[in-house]
């Protein structure tokens, strides 16, 4: 990125920084935890205690309505750093989201508004750069997230990274001859550690290898391919020993591909959306009872299959539901939160999405497409179809390239009216 940053960018993140701050420590406060929220900060007070990766702790439910599920490694262990930076409790839960927490997670979270501008810079240039950087400080949603003990915001500011330096070599026609070789092992690295907070970024880093293979340019894909496998392998390693079996990042994958096609599904959310599919869940569970989440995933696996395979029609209708959902976000998992959530995600993506597509198409035509950031979109869309949509799956992934493509749009609207005056 360019080491001159406008002063609009550097004014858009002290802004971000203090809306981040004030939602989480003036608003958001004595909430309680939901389950993703209590189970995160449990493996990472383990992590913190020298007890290992695990989520016994005081305070947590028990019993066949608080399953335990297999979580990626690195957003527990960034909470435990926290936990030990802050000094926080290590032997209980906490019965809110710790200030600390927030806190870390603002802070990280305005990285991605500038990693946001700096992809929009490269691709309409300075004052796109400043302009996304102001919608991704005000973004509703990017505002909220860091208060909660959830992988988006860390998740978010790591794949952007990955994604800015898979651009240096191939967000142009051909590689720029200034572009440091190491960039795509660089953006490789980020890529697994990604992968280490939310194990679907595997279909991102697929599709960049796929990207950089269609160029040509396979020294990158070897390099890129090789330092995401590296930083992904110790804890792949970790799990043979430790499960038995084969299992890249966790056993997630099972259970969300049963939730997304079975034949209670609708299309969209996750159990918490579908009170039905949660019953279906409990059954199928007690079915299983002595396994743990690993050793439960292969049988999740086959039996959402065996629904494809006996009923293609209607996994096919399925799939347009999937499909719907995933272009027009209104299914039930936005309406779980309060009216004012649901419109602060749904307002936003609806004004940005045809400013960005004009915005992606005027890049295109004008040879500046910023293929990188397309390929995290790109990866919903393959997650959506292979899982199913929700809001969480979303922002991190889809709302940065809206913000890229609207800001690139108006910057050329702006100087097109600049020059006529």
């Amino acid at each position: 990125m360019s080491t001159r940053v406008p002063r609009a960018v550097w004014l858009a993140v002290a802004a971000g920084l203090a809306a981040r701050l004030v939602f989480a420590l003036g608003y958001w406060t004595d909430k309680p935890l939901t389950q993703d929220e209590q189970e995160y900060l449990a493996l990472a007070a383990g992590i913190a205690s020298g007890r290992g990766f695990v989520a016994e702790l005081p305070g947590l439910p028990d019993g066949p309505p608080a399953e335990r599920f297999s979580r990626a490694p690195l957003y527990p262990a960034f909470l435990a750093a926290v936990h030990l930076a802050a000094r926080l409790p290590i032997d209980r839960l906490p019965t809110s989201v710790p200030r600390a927490v927030q806190v870390a997670q603002a802070c990280v979270s305005v990285l991605a508004i500038w990693l946001i501008a700096g992809l929009a810079s490269r691709a309409g240039g300075p004052r796109a750069g400043s302009i996304a950087a102001w919608m991704a400080a005000l973004h509703p949603v990017m505002i909220w997230l860091p208060a909660y003990a959830l992988t988006e915001c860390v998740y978010s500011t790591a794949v952007l990274a990955a994604v800015w330096w898979l651009g240096v070599r191939t967000d142009r026609p051909e590689p720029e001859p200034a572009a440091p070789g190491w960039a795509a092992a660089l953006a490789g690295a980020l890529s697994g550690a990604a992968v280490l907070i939310r194990s679907a970024t595997l279909v991102f880093a697929a599709l960049a290898v796929a990207w950089l293979l269609k160029r040509r340019q396979a020294r990158d894909a070897i390099a890129f391919a090789v330092c995401a496998a590296a930083v992904v392998a110790p804890w792949t390693a970790r799990n043979v020993v430790t499960h038995a079996r084969p299992m890249l990042v966790a056993a997630d994958g099972g259970v969300n591909f049963w939730i997304g096609n079975h034949p209670d599904a609708i299309g969209e959310g996750d159990l918490a959306a579908n009170p039905r599919l949660k019953d279906a869940h409990v059954a199928f569970r007690s079915g299983l009872s002595g396994l743990t989440p690993e050793q439960r995933e292969p049988f999740y696996y086959r039996a959402a299959l065996r629904f494809i395979a006996d009923h293609p029609g209607r996994w096919l209708r399925l799939e347009a539901r999937k499909a719907f959902y995933m272009a027009v976000p209104i299914g039930p998992s936005y309406r779980l939160h309060s009216t004012l959530y649901f419109l602060g995600t749904v307002i936003p993506y609806g004004l940005l999405l045809p400013l960005a597509l004009v915005g992606f198409w005027r890049m295109r035509q004008a040879g500046r497409m910023p293929v990188s950031l397309c390929l995290l979109p790109l990866s919903y869309v393959v997650i959506c179809l292979v899982f199913f949509p929700q809001e969480r799956f979303r922002v991190p992934a889809v709302d940065p390239a809206l913000i890229v493509g609207a800001s690139a749009l108006l910057a050329g609207l702006a100087q097109h009216r600049s020059r006529e005056t």
